[in-house]
């Protein structure tokens, strides 16, 4: 396997660091040739990465300056350098790393990443995604918090950089698209989203726009990418996650509640592991920013260490991967079109 290095703000999340080198320390047991730059209060972290024993696939950056979980982008940005999370950013950009995570403030994230490694040619706005399981295998749905709004043509450009990243990260030849819509009538819905409809219906954008999807086609697995606001695809996405966490918490529950239960629990004990894996939000945490000149992934700032890996795993995957080229030969499809839809006559 190729040698990667992944940058790694070690201060960022709800938790840090010791979930950080929690996860760390379970990606390391299941994966060699990924070497990190970890950037935060050395002493205590590289203390904590020896205890937990990989303390030699890293390089330590102190960097003892951490943006707080409620601090708004606008001052965070002005208070960037020094931080972990700017050093982690700054190591994408300059090459050192291949990718980056951080589990640190959304917005903060966000503002930094857009100065630091800049909008790729032809992107009004990043995207945040999401991995979404569902019954046919998972889904790509975006955006899910980088921007509140969109317009049409962000809409556009979202289900653009979002199909492009399935077909590299999934393997998926033809990824299907859909906008989340209030329903699947073309009269339906807000202006932006008819309105980028009808681009996507008309315009040959090499896409294969399957039309409007409701939010209970997501885990149907109607479409392999999901196009929607940050606000709607935020909302939906800790719908689903409190969702999953309640549907395991009753069968936990019905499981436990009797003698005759708990037997037939050991019983179906490995149908039931499934099942748990399948329901836990860690096993798909992490959001990638598309649209940036760089890899960089969101984790969740409340993930455990298992969500945690599962980012640094995504970061790992992305940088072995073509989906920058397949994210610019994307955008360079809509320069060419146009977003103007056709006359209607």
């Amino acid at each position: 396997m190729t040698n990667i290095t992944i940058s790694v703000d070690a201060m960022g999340g709800d938790s840090a660091p010791e979930i950080v080198l929690d996860g760390l320390a379970l990606f390391c047991k299941e994966r060699s040739g990924v070497r990190f730059l970890v950037h935060g209060k050395s002493a205590e972290v590289e203390a904590g990465a020896k205890a937990r024993g990989f303390a030699d696939r890293c390089v330590f950056i102190d960097q003892p300056e951490v943006v707080s979980m409620s601090a708004k982008p606008s001052s965070a940005l002005r208070r960037a350098k020094g931080t972990s999370m700017w050093s982690m950013i700054e190591a994408v950009k300059s090459g050192e790393a291949q990718a980056g995570v951080s589990a640190g403030n959304t917005g903060a994230l966000m503002a930094m990443s857009m100065v630091a490694l800049r909008k790729m040619d032809g992107v009004h706005r990043p995207a945040m995604t999401a991995v979404w399981p569902s019954l046919k295998g998972r889904s790509v749905v975006l955006d899910v918090g980088a921007n509140l709004d969109a317009d049409a043509e962000q809409l556009v450009e979202f289900a653009v950089m979002g199909e492009s990243y399935a077909r590299a990260v999934f393997g998926i030849k033809k990824p299907t698209v859909g906008l989340l819509n209030i329903g699947s009538e073309e009269e339906k819905g807000r202006d932006a989203i008819k309105f980028a409809g009808e681009i996507l219906r008309t315009r040959d954008l090499g896409l294969d726009f399957r039309g409007f999807v409701e939010g209970n086609d997501i885990s149907m697995g109607a479409v392999d990418v999901v196009v929607t606001d940050g606000f709607t695809g935020n909302v939906a996405l800790k719908t689903a996650e409190g969702t999953a966490r309640l549907v395991s918490t009753y069968v936990r529950e019905a499981l436990t509640g009797s003698t005759l239960s708990k037997i037939g629990a050991v019983m179906a004990s490995s149908g039931l592991k499934s099942l748990r894996q399948k329901l836990d939000p860690s096993s798909v945490n992490g959001g990638v920013l598309l649209g940036l000149n760089g890899v960089v992934v969101k984790s969740h700032g409340g993930t455990d260490a298992i969500g945690f890996a599962t980012a640094i795993r995504l970061a790992a995957n992305l940088a072995q991967s073509n989906y920058m080229d397949e994210v610019s030969t994307g955008l360079s499809r809509v320069a060419r079109q146009g977003l103007a839809p056709e006359a209607v006559e």
